[in-house]
Parts: structure tokens; C-alpha cells; sequence
């Protein structure tokens, strides 16, 4: 395993750090552990609550600002809002369940995560799984409580909002889902942390950040999926026709930003090409 070492400026030095090595592809021995099992439940748990704080945000919006219910224009919490629950509620539970699954709470992020080799396929599906079907209980528990305000406000579930075309929609899923993966990524470098170990970053901060920043930016266009689990959740609870036409683009998008988002830090940041080929040149010579 190869070891990097590198050294900062001025009075701090970084630390050493290892790479750990790549999550096997099928690593069977995994269903054989209760730490296993107890991620899953953390990831079903913390998707539950995602969606039902979030959800519940959306509609109490939209209320809020229907004039037929004595709302206003400006009232409620508006879409910034709405944006500082989607990201601030990331924060708190991937601060929350980082220790015990990794903190994923998103299908997309866990996909990326598989690419680079830092979960295993099994554990993969199964956290995939997981949050899916803690999104569903997540926005049923917000319509068995709201239940006339949430068929009559759209539940919560993402579209293609009117005048934009499907490959806008589809743009802004991938590039909104690069931006969080990336971060996640960017947060959980272990060479970041080595290097920059004397500067205390809390990792769920900028990723709750980064769900806060795309939110203002392609709520107006999708209402912003970036986490297939969530559009899936609210699709099948609404389970109403239009939010099943555009479902679509709430996989295909997030899981192409993804696989870039992936393979760029994993290749070109931290240059896993050049290592691999390094490598193979080394044992040719030998």
C-alpha cells in the first residue's frame, strides 16, 4: 500500500496518513456482523427523518403562502427556507450516523463511494435499499399527519418544473449531485485530513452546505432531487402521474454526477491513474 507524506508551511507539519485499502467488490463476511446490520438501520433511520422534516418543511411553504388559506406572498419560509432544511437537516445526521454507516443518507452518494472502491457491493445495495425505503416511511409518516394538506400541495415529490426542457432538468441533477459527491469526497480525503490536521473541518459541515447551495440553485427548476431516495420516496406516497413521467431524471442525473464527480477526485485529484500506471511500470521492470 502506497504511503504519502507531505509536509506543510511554517510551524505545522502534516501528519502521516495512509490510504485505506479498497472495499472488497463482494465481501461476504460482512452479513455475519451486527455493525453491518446496525448501518443499515442508521442509513433506513436517518433517510426516515430526512424526508419527513423536509417534506414537512415543503408543505407547511406552501400553505403558507396560499392566499386561499389566508397566506401571502412572502410568507412562510420562503425557498432559502426550504434549502437551510434540506442542508441543515444533511448536517445533523450525517454529524449524527458518520461513525456507524459513513453518514450516506443518499443512494447517489453511496454509488460514488462504490466506484471508488470504498464500499463494498453488497453493503452498497443494501444501504441503496435502506434509504429508499426509509424515504417511503419517511414522507407516509408526513401524510398520515397532514394528509389533506399533502395531496393537495404535491407531497413534497420532485418534476420538471413548467418551461424547462428534459435535458435542463437532467443538466441540473447532474451537476447538482457532482457538487455534493465532490464535497463528500473533498471532506473525507484522508490526505486532507493528514495534511490540513492542524485546521479542524467538520466533514458534515460543507456537506450540508453543498445541499444548501444546489437547493437555491435548481429548486425553481426540478425542485431539486440530487438523492434518488428522496424523489423515490415522495413519488410513490404522492404516486400521482407527473412526478412519475420526470422520475427518471432523478436517477439517471444523480447517478451520472456520481460517477463523475468519482472519477474525477479519485483520478485526477488524487491522480489514480498515475499511481496505477506507476505501479504496472514498476512490476514490468522487475
Amino acid at each position: 500500500m502506497a504511503k504519502d507524506i507531505e509536509v506543510g508551511g511554517g510551524e505545522y507539519q502534516a501528519k502521516d496518513y495512509h490510504d485505506p485499502p479498497p472495499a472488497p467488490l463482494v465481501d461476504a463476511e460482512e452479513l455475519t456482523k451486527w455493525s453491518f446490520y446496525r448501518a443499515v438501520i442508521a442509513e433506513f433511520i436517518a433517510t426516515l427523518l430526512f424526508l419527513y422534516i423536509t417534506v414537512l418543511t415543503v408543505i407547511g411553504y406552501k400553505v403558507q403562502t396560499d392566499p386561499t388559506k389566508g397566506g401571502e406572498d412572502c410568507g412562510g419560509v420562503g425557498i432559502l427556507g426550504i434549502a437551510w432544511a434540506f442542508g441543515g437537516m444533511i448536517f445533523i445526521l450525517v454529524y449524527c450516523t458518520a461513525g456507524i454507516s459513513g453518514g450516506h443518507i443518499n443512494p447517489a452518494v453511496t454509488f460514488g463511494l462504490f466506484l471508488a472502491r470504498k464500499v463494498s457491493l453488497i453493503r452498497a445495495i443494501l444501504y441503496m435499499a435502506a434509504q429508499c425505503l426509509g424515504a417511503i416511511c419517511g414522507c407516509g409518516l408526513v401524510k398520515a399527519f397532514q394528509k389533506s394538506y399533502y395531496n393537495e400541495y404535491g407531497g413534497g415529490a420532485n418534476s420538471l418544473a413548467d418551461g424547462y426542457s428534459t435535458g435542463t432538468g437532467l443538466a441540473a441533477e447532474i451537476i447538482g449531485t457532482f457538487v455534493l459527491v465532490y464535497t463528500v469526497f473533498s471532506a473525507t480525503d484522508p490526505k486532507r485530513s493528514a495534511r490540513d490536521s492542524h485546521v479542524p473541518v467538520l466533514a458534515p459541515l460543507p456537506i450540508g452546505f453543498a445541499v444548501f447551495m444546489v437547493h437555491l440553485a435548481t429548486i425553481p427548476i426540478t425542485g431539486t432531487g440530487i438523492n434518488p431516495a428522496r424523489s423515490f420516496g415522495a413519488a410513490v406516497i404522492f404516486n400521482q402521474s407527473k412526478p412519475w413521467d420526470d422520475h427518471w431524471i432523478f436517477w439517471v442525473g444523480p447517478f451520472i454526477g456520481a460517477a463523475i464527480a468519482a472519477i474525477y477526485h479519485q483520478f485526477v485529484l488524487r491522480a489514480g491513474a498515475v499511481k496505477a500506471l506507476g505501479s504496472f511500470r514498476s512490476s514490468s521492470a522487475m
